[in-house]
């Protein structure tokens, strides 16, 4: 089994969802520092120079991480002009981090608040040709149209496997009815992430859709909820009756009825609801009796996910971690995925896993 190798980063309301942000021209300033922050703790060191030049081209909506299929390959980043950007040389810092076992930043994408990032390790794009690296957002949030809510998405191809990585926020509320939004806005990403191919390139074609990939996850607040009374799904939290709070969760039945999701897989959930806790107490979910004035009643779900479809994937763990920055805590997953090569007739074993909030 191989060392993590590729993390997924996925996060929402990294900006404050106000009509200026909403409404207004895209900032990369806040992706920029999250990708400077997460470079920085998964290198383990304390700047990452290398990130900088590479950030206006890895944000746009297509580029490629571009190699030969054999053991001569280079690595290179092209944009739509087919103008390459060379890894920088190696220098001192960097043998003495150790750069064998470094991480690059190969795609991110914002749209408002939800953010994606994906790396992978130095030596995984020294071995494996990474191509046809794209990202797509789509915004269905107020009047169906803005970016408060929606996803985005990464498409890529790890040498003869296609890879789509879709990070979502869905509507909130908890009413009869507002788990039809949801549905529909499921159904609304589905149609509506596209990715295009870019002119220079000159493998396979890549897949245009979500549902043409190989291997696919799909990660994020999905705000799904539990269909019960307050009071009782507090019982069971509890007594940590995962099992029974299960036949209560939205998600799972409108899988089951067939109306959203169909044939997608999630692990067993074997933790505590990660949604709503007090703004505070952090270790308590907000509502509840007695509850503290101006916070809103609120029954704990499960509103953050993560599925996967295709074959070729086992989910090796799933948990919540106790990050307590928000009123949610944040889900986690390693996975192990089959890669078809190129050119080899044996299959290897990669794995890759959401990126673990500092």
């Amino acid at each position: 089994m191989l060392p993590t190798c590729m993390f997924l980063g996925r996060f929402q309301e990294i900006v404050p969802l106000k009509a200026r942000h909403v409404i207004g021209a895209e900032d990369p300033t806040e992706a920029t520092n999250w990708n400077m922050l997460i470079g920085k703790t998964l290198n383990n060191k304390y700047g990452c120079p290398w990130l900088v030049p590479m950030l206006n081209i890895i944000s746009s909506n297509s580029y490629h991480y571009a190699g030969n299929p054999d053991s001569r390959r280079k690595k290179s980043v092209s944009n739509l002009n087919g103008n390459p950007l060379r890894e920088r040389p190696r220098n001192q810092h960097d043998r003495l981090n150790g750069s064998g076992d470094q991480y690059k930043l190969i795609a991110s994408k914002k749209m408002v608040g939800v953010f994606v990032s994906v790396w992978m390790k130095s030596e995984l794009l020294k071995k494996y040709c990474i191509s046809n690296v794209k990202v797509c957002s789509v915004a269905c949030g107020i009047m169906g149209c803005l970016g408060n809510k929606g996803a985005v998405s990464v498409s890529m191809s790890i040498e003869g496997t296609s890879f789509c990585f879709i990070v979502a926020h869905l509507a909130s509320g908890e009413k009869k009815g507002d788990e039809v939004r949801r549905n529909y806005q499921v159904s609304e990403i589905f149609r509506r992430t596209s990715f295009t191919r870019s002119p220079q390139n000159d493998m396979s074609s890549p897949p245009l859709t979500i549902l043409g990939h190989d291997r696919i996850l799909w990660l994020g607040d999905l705000n799904y909820r539990l269909c019960l009374e307050d009071s009782f799904a507090r019982q069971l939290i509890k007594k940590q009756d995962w099992r029974a709070l299960h036949e209560f969760d939205q998600l799972r039945r409108e899988q089951r009825d067939g109306r959203v999701f169909q044939g997608w897989k999630e692990g067993s959930i074997d933790f505590a609801p990660t949604y709503k806790y007090s703004s505070h107490n952090f270790n308590c979910y907000s509502g509840g009796l007695p509850s503290r004035s101006g916070e809103k009643q609120r029954t704990p779900a499960w509103c953050d996910r993560i599925l996967w479809y295709g074959r070729g994937i086992k989910q090796l763990s799933y948990f919540r971690s106790e990050s307590k920055f928000s009123d949610h805590r944040p889900v986690s997953a390693l996975f192990s995925t089959q890669v078809k090569p190129l050119s080899l007739p044996v299959q290897e074993l990669l794995q890759c896993t959401p990126f673990f909030p500092p």
